[in-house]
């Protein structure tokens, strides 16, 4: 298979990247860009193969040398391409697991027929027939014993009015004990006699149910046994020339099996083949082709990072042995930049720069709150609201818990007003108007949220398009957005989404394509002071356009 592609283009002038990009936090190197537009330009020379990535698939190139040196490009799918995972002029696979004749094909082909079996026993018309002849014996003893229970009521009340008369003789109530203790015989006979008659029939239906149980049983376990066993094969390779299969790197890493999927991305495919390979890897970018994923926004052409949930254990693994520039988390911002613009003695408010943090992050980088703390050597400083780390702008910082839990109120009422100021990429159709799109977390690309109306909250959120400007030689409209609930990612979705404005925020790498900065900035906060009760009004012009 022919996977190494020369560049068609002259590289003599381009740079070679002396760092391994960060998979998840870059901006695509320019041996990338090139290598991108030629994989388009192969897909665009098969229409069949154009219609099927246009229907919405990740791509991947990796920049690499050969041991001779000669710089080229590899280039990979996630996931299927027409139903395969090998595909002329892209890697192979980590493990093909679509072999027809391949142990993997033949379980799944037997997991599939136990599952025709229970299809075919729930359908059968012995199996209706069992269920339908339990329901008509249960509904017919029901009204039987209904009928005779009333029926010896009846006679019980009739027993209880010739009692009270007074009028009877010895014998007669006797006769009246001996009608009432065979009504009570009776009654309890015919339980049995009823319950016999339902037991036979339910037993038809349970040996049907135990069967499906069975079944289903044995799928259960054919599954966990074959999801174990593919993991198992699914051996990938670092820098230092190490193996590792991905149960063993998930198992150790997060002490859970790998997801479905896990090992499929084109990321893990473009690295494994290096290694294989002996080509040293330079720069690696995922980019999206084709119509986005219902409720995600994933835009044609844009760059993306690895996904976190599948990808961030294995090439964890698989890059170690390269050295590989830091992510921008890890870099942390310019907290030299941060400018106190309100105190008092209850309350602080900043102007946060782009790419510093609100507060402290699991992989580390300064924060407002961890700064704050140190200037005013007080723990007790605590950050009210958050900010993206790449949106700049106002932010409100508590100097007591007392005063932190009433700010917090505040928020959770709606009675902090907030003004956003954006730079679109595009202008929207409407120049005003209310987004609502309900949002919740994308588990298997975290942070990345999406639009879900089953399980979403709501999120809402009015804009209106202050000017339209040029920016990089196309036209941008400025919008100042105002969001009535505070949801993560909610202006970026809101913009990104095309159930929203469809023109995500000029530098948001998570919904539009990366750039030197998120062009997004809280300008404007208003709120009644806890303390004071006074109007507290604060603005902050961004620095892009304002």
């Amino acid at each position: 298979m022919k996977a190494f592609h020369r560049f068609k283009k002259d590289i003599d002038g381009v740079e070679i990247p002396r760092r391994f990009n960060n998979p998840f936090y870059y901006s695509p190197h320019p041996l990338c860009l090139m290598a991108a537009d030629e994989v388009r330009a192969f897909l665009s020379g098969d229409d069949a193969l154009l219609a099927e990535a246009g229907k919405g698939k990740m791509f991947g190139v990796l920049a690499v040398q050969t041991p001779s040196g000669e710089t080229g490009y590899l280039m990979a799918f996630s996931g299927l391409l027409f139903g395969r995972n090998i595909y002329d002029g892209f890697v192979p696979p980590v493990y093909d697991m679509q072999s027809p004749q391949g142990y993997f094909k033949q379980e799944e082909a037997r997991i599939s027929s136990i599952n025709r079996t229970v299809k075919d026993i729930e359908e059968s018309a012995d199996f209706k027939s069992a269920v339908e002849a339990l329901r008509d014996i249960k509904n017919e003893a029901e009204r039987a014993l209904s009928e005779t229970t009333m029926l010896f009521k009846a006679n019980k009340e009739e027993r209880r009015k010739k009692r009270e008369s007074g009028m009877l003789s010895a014998d007669d109530e006797a006769l009246l004990t001996k009608q009432s203790q065979f009504e009570k015989a009776e009654l309890k006979r015919m339980r049995r006699n009823w319950e016999t008659r339902i037991e036979e029939k339910a037993a038809v239906v349970t040996s049907f149910n135990e069967r499906i149980k069975a079944l289903g049983v044995e799928r259960r376990n054919r599954s966990l046994a074959l999801q174990r066993w593919l993991f198992e094969q699914f051996v990938v390779l670092n820098a230092n020339g190490e193996g590792k299969s991905l149960l063993e790197i998930f198992e150790e890493k997060l002490s859970a099996l790998p997801p479905a999927g896990a090992g499929e991305c084109a990321a893990p495919k473009l690295m494994q083949y290096a290694y294989r390979n002996s080509l040293k890897p330079l720069a690696l970018a995922e980019f999206w082709v084709g119509e986005s994923p219902v409720g995600e926004v994933r835009r044609d052409g844009c760059f993306y990072g690895a996904c976190k949930s599948k990808c961030e254990p294995i090439l964890g693994y698989m890059l170690h042995g390269l050295d590989v520039e830091e992510s921008a988390l890890e870099k942390g911002g310019d907290i030299s930049s941060i400018e106190i613009v309100y105190e008092d003695e209850s309350l602080l408010v900043v102007n946060k720069p782009s790419g510093v943090l609100s507060v402290p992050g699991i992989v580390g980088g300064t924060s407002v709150q961890q700064w704050l703390r140190e200037k005013y050597s007080d723990n007790t400083l605590l950050v009210v609201h958050r900010l993206d780390m790449a949106t700049s702008g106002l932010l409100v910082v508590a100097k007591s818990m007392q005063v932190y839990k009433m700010m917090q109120q505040l928020f959770a009422e709606r009675k902090v007003e907030k003004h956003y100021m954006a730079l679109l990429d595009g202008v929207p159709q409407n120049v005003k108007g209310r987004i609502e799109l309900p949002l919740a977390p994308d588990y298997m690309n975290r942070p990345r949220q999406k639009v879900d109306y089953e399980n979403g909250k709501s999120a809402v959120t009015d804009y209106s398009v202050v000017d339209v400007v040029k920016y990089n030689g196309k036209e941008c409209a400025l919008v100042r957005f105002e969001p009535l609930t505070g949801r993560t990612h909610q202006l970026r979705m809101h913009a990104a989404s095309k159930e929203g404005l469809d023109c995500p925020i000029v530098g948001d790498a998570l919904y539009g394509a990366a750039g030197a900065r998120l062009m997004l900035h809280a300008s404007r906060i208003s709120f009644f002071h806890p303390v004071n009760k006074e109007v507290i009004e604060l603005e902050c012009k961004c620095d892009f356009f304002c």
